[in-house]
C-alpha cells in the first residue's frame, strides 16, 4: 500500500520560496504518476501539478513559470519548488500518487502566504 507523507510547508512572504517534499513509504512499484493538489479554505481541491513515471509535467496556469515538480525515483519522493509565491497560493498541499485504477492520498502540508 502506498503510504504518504509530506513535508515542507510554512508561511513566507508573497514573493518568496518553498519546496514541498513528497515520500512514499509504502509499495513503490506500479506508480503510474505522482502530482500535487491544493485546496484553500472554502475552496474546491485543485490540480497544482503531476509528473508521470516518464517524467512528464503538467502544471495548472496559475503556478506555471513559478512552480516545479519533481520526482527523485531512488529516494520514493516527489517535489514541488514553489518559487514568487502570491498569498494566493496560500492553501493545504496535498500530495497524489495514482497506482493503476487506485488513487492515494496524503495529510497534507499547509503553505501560508502573507502579502
Amino acid at each position: 500500500q502506498v503510504q504518504l507523507v509530506e513535508s515542507g510547508g510554512g508561511l513566507v512572504q508573497a514573493g518568496g520560496s518553498l519546496r514541498l517534499s513528497c515520500a512514499n513509504f509504502g509499495r513503490i512499484f506500479s506508480i503510474n504518476a505522482m502530482g500535487w493538489y491544493r485546496q484553500a479554505p472554502g475552496k474546491q481541491r485543485e490540480l497544482v501539478a503531476i509528473i508521470s513515471n516518464g517524467g512528464n509535467t503538467n502544471y495548472a496556469d496559475s503556478v506555471k513559470g513559478r512552480f516545479t515538480i519533481s520526482r527523485d525515483n531512488a529516494k520514493n519522493t516527489v517535489y514541488l519548488q514553489m518559487n514568487s509565491l502570491k498569498p494566493e497560493d496560500t492553501a493545504n498541499y496535498i500530495c497524489n500518487a495514482v497506482q493503476g485504477i487506485l488513487t492515494y492520498w496524503g495529510q497534507g502540508t499547509q503553505v501560508t502566504v502573507s502579502s
